[in-house]
C-alpha cells in the first residue's frame, strides 16, 4: 500500500466534554463517526495522527489569561451554564479543548514536515466562536486560530488563508486576526443568525484591512449558490493572496437537514467544496490543506457529510473547477466591499 497522504486526528478523549442534560453539542456527534472510520477502512487509507495536548503557551498566543481563568472557575461550579447560556463548562472541558487544539497542531506539523499533504481534525468542542477573551456558541478554544498562530510562530508562515463554511459566522476567528494581513479570513454564512456578526462591510482594520471577507447569504441558499460564491472567491483570493496553507473551519450545520440553520446544502456538496479546496491547495500552496471540524448538529447527517469530505481528500484533485450559474449569488458579489481590495 502506498504511503497515505491524508491524515486524520480522532480520539475517544474528545467525547469527555459532555453534560448529563440535553445539548446540541454533545459526544453523540462523533461517537458513530469514530466507529465508522475503522469499519469503513478510512483508518487504513489515512495516516492516523495521535492527538496531543496543546501547551499553555500555544493557547495564550491566542486567548487571554483572564479568559482561561474564567473557564477554570466556571468549570467547577454547580451550574454548567454559569459562564454562558449555550456553552457548558465541565471539569473535563478545558483539558478536552486543549487536546482538540493540540490535535489540530499535530496535523499541521505533519503537513509542514511533508509527512502528509492534507488532513482532517475530527475534534470537539468546536472553536470558531471563541475570541481572545470569551467563549460562546459551544466553543471554548479557537482551534483554527490556535493552529494558525502556531504556524506563524513555529513554521514562520505569513500568508495563511482560513476558509469558514459553517452556517454561522466565525466571529472569534475574525476578531483574533482582524488587524493582520498574515492571516486572511473568508466566511460564507447565513445572515441574521447567531452570532449576528459577519457583515460584508467588516473587512479588517489597520494592516488587516481587506483581509477579512464576509459573505452573509440568504436562507434557502443551496449547492449552486455556495459553489458559485466559493468558486469565484477562492479563485480570486488564492491566486492574488497566494496562501502558504489553507485552513478550513469545516462546519456542517448549513446542511438542509440540520435544524440550526435554514440553508439548503446537500451531503454531496461537502465533497465538492473539499475537492475545490484541494484543487486550489494543489495549485497554490503545495497541497497544504487542513480541515478542522466545527458545527454540525444532526448526527445522522454529520457522519455522511464528514465521510464525503474525507472521500474528497482521498481522491485525486480535479484538473479544473467548474462554477455553475447562480444569479442570486452573483448579485451578492457585484458590489461587495472585498472588490475594493481584490480583483474578481
Amino acid at each position: 500500500m502506498s504511503d497515505p497522504r491524508t491524515g486524520i486526528v480522532f480520539d475517544q478523549r474528545y467525547l469527555h466534554h459532555c453534560i448529563p442534560g440535553h445539548s446540541l453539542e454533545n459526544p453523540a456527534r462523533l461517537q458513530s463517526l469514530y466507529l465508522t472510520l475503522s469499519l469503513a477502512g478510512y483508518t487504513d487509507r489515512c495516516k492516523v495522527v495521535p492527538a496531543r495536548q496543546a501547551d499553555m503557551e500555544d493557547i495564550l498566543a491566542v486567548h487571554s489569561s483572564f479568559y482561561l481563568e474564567q473557564v477554570r472557575e466556571h468549570a467547577v461550579t454547580s451550574d454548567p451554564y454559569s459562564y454562558d447560556k449555550d456553552t457548558y463548562l465541565m471539569e473535563d472541558t478545558l483539558v478536552t479543548a486543549m487536546l482538540a487544539a493540540g490535535g489540530c497542531m499535530a496535523l499541521a506539523d505533519e503537513i509542514m514536515a511533508r509527512d502528509i499533504d492534507q488532513g482532517f481534525a475530527l475534534v470537539r468542542p468546536p472553536g470558531h466562536h471563541a475570541g481572545i477573551g470569551r467563549g460562546m456558541g459551544f466553543c471554548v478554544l479557537n482551534n483554527a486560530a490556535v493552529t494558525a498562530e502556531h504556524l506563524r510562530r513555529k513554521h514562520g508562515l505569513n500568508r495563511i488563508l482560513i476558509v469558514d463554511f459553517d452556517a454561522h459566522h466565525g466571529n472569534g476567528t475574525q476578531e483574533i486576526f482582524y488587524d493582520t494581513h498574515e492571516v486572511m479570513f473568508l466566511s460564507v454564512h447565513q445572515q441574521d443568525i447567531f452570532p449576528f456578526s459577519g457583515q460584508a462591510n467588516q473587512t479588517g482594520e489597520g494592516k488587516g484591512d481587506g483581509y477579512t471577507i464576509n459573505v452573509p447569504v440568504y436562507s434557502q441558499f443551496g449547492d449552486n449558490e455556495y459553489t458559485y460564491l466559493f468558486g469565484h472567491l477562492l479563485q480570486t483570493l488564492c491566486t492574488q493572496y497566494l496562501p502558504q496553507i489553507i485552513l478550513v473551519s469545516a462546519g456542517y450545520d448549513a446542511h438542509e437537514d440540520d435544524s440550526i440553520s435554514q440553508t439548503c446544502l446537500t451531503t454531496q456538496w461537502y465533497k465538492e467544496i473539499t475537492m475545490m479546496l484541494a484543487f486550489y491547495a494543489k495549485n497554490v500552496c503545495d497541497k497544504r490543506l487542513l480541515m478542522i471540524l466545527e458545527g454540525g448538529y444532526n448526527p445522522d447527517r454529520l457522519e455522511p457529510c464528514v465521510l464525503t469530505s474525507l472521500d474528497g481528500l482521498l481522491e485525486k484533485p480535479p484538473e479544473q473547477v467548474e462554477i455553475p450559474q447562480a444569479p442570486r449569488a452573483e448579485r451578492l458579489l457585484q458590489d461587495h466591499p472585498f472588490r475594493q481590495f481584490w480583483t474578481l
